[in-house]
């Protein structure tokens, strides 16, 4: 039985079924008003030198986390590329990029699954990096960590170049709460950030992508996320994306390649053409549209990138700064308080079908539970249009506070032409 996308029933009830996913989702009456902020203790104090130490990613604990792949400094956001141990506070990072030291997908599984083997680069940073006693201390006590979460132990050699070497790469950014916070939770997420600290984030993150791809041949897919807040899976409350190489494309992907065989400008048909139809464009940018989504398990937003390219480190500069201004904005209209999560969906390398570049913004502010493992049907709170009037309000007043990126047309300001996606062209 095919269901439509979207309806809502005579008694207010709205039924959704993800047209990439076939997810059903229903939002009941009288359950839009709940809290969306996690629920949290109460605030504690911060004590002098608090704000750069509150947790492992915090700019006074580098030595905490693996050998740094590269930083951006200052307020040109420039690059600086394996630094060395001990000239880690020789500069503030605005953004690093550093190996997890607890990976999904590890070095040894490439290793014994592909005999995949480092490169000579990657070997000879590893030998130079243990040769400094600061490096070599360094290398030493993480290898201890790793080892005993692990059960596996290697001699130093290998872990090291295991640890500055690995597929799974976090980018934090600099400040774990506000400049000048006097409690801990004041925190800095995503829409914190002004709009150029944003775009260089997500332009660090599109750079990585590459650079992962590049340097495991046998992953067929760099997967790219963002936890914020605990509920939502994050470690630390410190912002902070991951990438993770794998070897397969995962089952939503191959669903999505599969209905493109049957519609190459899927995405435009059974997304952006039924936004549109049911009034649920959020805002756009020239290079960029937002839609709050249909039959997600949690109030989404779907940001599309308008662009011909297909991977993200295809796009232009421009075209990379339209998404991040909408994704900012996004995150900035969601608040600091609420747990989400942020993921990327792209054409992967291997795949000769036309996909565009989207990023999800999920809310996390319900749990699934047993109704949802006994039905397969979803609880969301908040049906497409509330959301959308949600972060509609809450972008207009964003705009005149002058807290994103300006260009940006918010709700009735957009036209269906906005929502025109040129990745098949």
């Amino acid at each position: 039985m095919s269901l439509p996308a979207l309806r809502r029933l005579a008694d207010g009830t709205v039924k959704q079924v993800g047209p990439l996913t076939g997810t059903r989702v229903w939002t009941v009456p009288g359950r839009a008003n709940r809290p969306l902020a996690a629920a949290r203790g109460e605030p504690r104090l911060l004590e002098p030198g608090d704000h750069t130490q509150l947790c492992a990613f915090c700019e006074n604990r580098y030595l905490e986390t693996t050998p740094e792949k590269a930083r951006l400094v200052g307020p040109s956001f420039e690059r600086i590329d394996r630094v060395p141990a001990d000239a880690l506070h020789d500069s503030v990072a605005e953004f690093r990029r550093f190996g997890n030291l607890f990976e999904i997908v590890s070095a040894a599984y490439w290793r014994t699954n592909h005999d995949f083997h480092h490169s000579a680069d990657v070997v000879a940073w590893a030998e130079r990096y243990l040769a400094h006693p600061a490096g070599h201390a360094h290398i030493e006590k993480l290898a201890a960590i790793r080892a005993a979460s692990s059960g596996t132990a290697h001699d130093l050699h290998t872990a090291a170049v295991d640890l500055v070497g690995g597929s799974h790469d976090v980018i934090v950014a600099r400040r774990h709460v506000r400049d000048g916070a006097t409690r801990d939770d004041e925190l800095v997420s995503s829409g914190v950030l002004t709009p150029d600290e944003h775009a260089a984030y997500l332009a660090f993150t599109v750079a990585s992508m590459r650079e992962i791809a590049d340097a495991q041949p046998y992953a067929a897919y760099v997967a790219v996320f963002q936890n914020w807040l605990r509920p939502a899976g994050a470690s630390f409350e410190h912002l902070h994306k991951q990438l993770v190489a794998i070897d397969e494309y995962g089952p939503q992907t191959e669903r999505e390649l599969t209905l493109l065989e049957a519609d190459p400008r899927l995405y435009q048909h059974a997304v952006a053409d039924l936004s549109v139809r049911e009034g649920l464009l959020v805002a756009a940018t020239d290079g960029a549209v937002a839609f709050a989504g249909i039959g997600h398990r949690y109030p989404a937003f779907e940001v599309y990138s308008t662009a011909d390219a297909h991977h993200p480190a295809d796009h232009t500069p421009a075209q990379v700064r339209a998404m991040s201004d909408l994704v900012h904005a996004l995150h900035a209209a969601t608040g600091v308080l609420v747990p989400t999560n942020e993921e990327w969906h792209y054409r992967p390398a291997p795949a000769a079908a036309p996909m565009p570049w989207r990023i999800v913004l999920k809310w996390r502010v319900s749990n699934p539970a047993g109704f949802e493992g006994d039905t397969r049907v979803y609880v969301n709170t908040l049906d497409p249009w509330t959301l959308r009037q949600r972060a509609v309000d809450e972008l207009e007043r964003l705009r005149a506070e002058g807290a994103i990126a300006s260009g940006i047309r918010i709700g009735d300001e957009c036209a269906p032409g906005d929502a025109r996606l040129h990745y098949a062209d």
